[in-house]
């Protein structure tokens, strides 16, 4: 015995698609299609601003104290426009010794994070001095 609902779908006959219908679809992908670049350019137009921001500073050396450094380093960031969220990756290149070590004890969670790499630089200083 055949299911009825299934009896209807055999004996269904595909509808033809109009003209209309297919400019429809084919606008419908080409918006998809136009929708992703612009996000891929939005992505690139992001990505290229970011890389023109030039932060030079340079490397804390031995002697140099972490906090002094740490606020020498904040104020170059401010001059530059280097958006804080670049910050700790640029701080953690640029400090050596116990500040370093520390650094590369820490988590990657905790290496993103400025705040708690400007707190460990003035626990190292505590710890040096």
């Amino acid at each position: 015995m055949e299911d009825p609902d299934m009896a209807a779908y055999a004996n269904a006959q595909p509808m033809p698609m109009t003209a209309v219908d297919v400019l429809g679809q084919n606008l419908q992908a080409l918006t998809q299609i136009v929708d992703s670049q612009q996000q891929m350019f939005d992505c690139q137009q992001e990505w290229l601003r970011r890389s023109q921001v030039s932060f030079k500073m340079p490397k804390m050396m031995k002697d140099d104290d972490p906090e002094a450094y740490i606020e020498a380093f904040e104020h170059h960031a401010l001059l530059t426009s280097l958006p804080q969220d670049y910050w700790a990756s640029q701080l953690g290149a640029l400090v050596v010794g116990a500040a370093q070590a520390a650094y590369r004890a820490i988590l990657r969670e905790e290496a993103r994070d400025y705040e708690h790499l400007r707190d460990m630089g003035m626990a190292v200083r505590r710890r040096v001095h």
